[in-house]
């Protein structure tokens, strides 16, 4: 299980949930806060706390596939990890 931190390498399938999915999805399409990811989700597939979707889009950040802009809680996408494996940067 990959919950290091500290380990900025890309995440699995494995590692990934379907909620993770789906946030790629809407920050793929732009940035994103906690509140709007969760009210897209609940139109979507479920219902989520808030805190739950922060959490997961912190492990995203954690990984280096969003940012957090200046730390005010707006994500955005910095490399999708559902991609084929060519990087083009």
């Amino acid at each position: 299980m990959s919950t290091t931190t500290n380990n900025p390498g890309m995440l699995t399938a494995d590692d990934m949930r379907e909620v993770d999915s789906y946030l790629l999805t809407y920050l793929d399409e732009g940035r994103v806060t906690p509140s709007y990811a969760r009210r897209r989700l609940k139109d979507d597939m479920e219902e989520y706390s808030r805190g739950y979707v922060q959490q997961r889009l912190k492990r995203l950040e954690e990984h280096s596939h969003v940012d957090n802009l200046f730390d005010t809680g707006l994500y955005e996408l910095v490399n999708d990890p559902r991609g084929d494996s060519d990087d083009r940067d």
